[in-house]
């Protein structure tokens, strides 16, 4: 379920959610780590920065709180660059 969708990123309710709200946010490009960005990629984190602030005003998530994480080096589950917007306690 694709909750937001751009040229160059897709956002999506995590599928093993660890809070009530787990939205998932990943560049479309393989990217494995945040240690791959270059100034080049200034476009794609101001997308980031877009869709979060689209999705938090669509969810209401300004009065409760939220988070938007990412991951790197031993942290990161998965060998592609993606962050996490997240809200609520963690389960």
């Amino acid at each position: 379920h694709k909750l937001r969708e751009t040229a160059a990123l897709v956002a999506f309710y995590h599928p093993q959610p660890s809070y009530p709200v787990h939205i998932l946010i990943l560049p479309k490009r393989a990217m494995p780590s945040m240690a791959d960005l270059t100034a080049q990629d200034a476009n794609l984190l101001a997308e980031v920065i877009l869709t979060t602030q689209s999705l938090v005003e669509a969810l209401g998530l300004e009065k409760e709180g939220y988070r938007l994480v990412v991951n790197g080096g031993a942290y990161q589950d998965l060998p592609q660059l993606h962050w996490h917007l997240v809200s609520g306690s963690q389960r």
